[in-house]
């Protein structure tokens, strides 16, 4: 009776040892995988990057007669992780209504911004904030409400190429200079940019480290 009792418990103790075994190295591979994903985010991109972008924007309001007007941006971005940034931007641009209207306004925006595939050369990217719009001097003020989408390219290390399509939801019904119908005013920009990334190297040179270790611990030593 006690050698079967013993053999059950050895099979279960088997069993365990087989199952623990197999889930340390599941997650060993889940954990060299994500390392190599992080590393490969520093490697092409970095922790911050300088925003800027040049286009063009047309209003979405009471006139049929708005034209395309030129803006431009400049920002600053900061990576809480190697899918999702904070940034905020600077945007100058015009309003133009053909023969009636030609305004100067500027915004500061807050966003959020996520990268689907922040560890390879080419990512789509969403992102959505608020921001603060005002015409030229201050003399009219007001909230907003945007969100984007675009795609980035980088062309070199630490330089990116993108193009965006941006929506602003205006809380006025005065950046085109009337006043007549029952929504607010609409922004509609579109850009081409530039991403330059910095900052990040310490992070790199850890997962680096992390990197030979992972590698180290999986090698196999055969036996003679």
């Amino acid at each position: 009776m006690i050698p079967k009792f013993n053999a059950i418990v050895l099979s279960i103790a088997m069993i365990f040892i087989f199952f623990n075994s197999a889930f340390s190295q599941d997650e060993d591979a889940k954990s060299e995988k994500t390392i190599n994903r992080r590393y490969a985010f520093f490697n092409l991109r970095g922790s911050n990057a300088i925003d800027a972008a040049v286009g063009s924007l047309m209003v979405e309001g009471d006139s049929p007669k708005s034209e395309f007007a030129l803006y431009f941006r400049i920002g600053y971005k900061r990576h809480l992780t190697s899918h999702l940034n904070i940034n905020f931007t600077f945007n100058k641009y015009d309003v133009v209504i053909k023969e009636d209207y030609n305004e100067g306004f500027m915004s500061f925006d807050l966003n959020l911004e996520f990268l689907f595939s922040p560890s390879t050369k080419f990512t789509p990217f969403i992102y959505a904030g608020a921001g603060y719009n005002a015409s030229n001097y201050f003399v009219s003020t007001t909230y907003k409400a945007q969100g984007g989408i675009g795609f980035e390219f980088m062309v070199v290390e630490g330089v990116g190429l993108k193009l965006l399509g941006e929506y602003n939801y205006m809380l006025t019904d005065e950046i085109d200079g009337i006043i007549e119908g029952n929504t607010y005013d609409v922004l509609l920009r579109m850009g081409l940019g530039l991403n330059i990334y910095f900052g990040g190297n310490k992070k790199k040179e850890a997962l680096r480290r992390k990197m030979k270790t992972v590698i180290n611990s999986n090698l196999i030593i055969p036996y003679n």
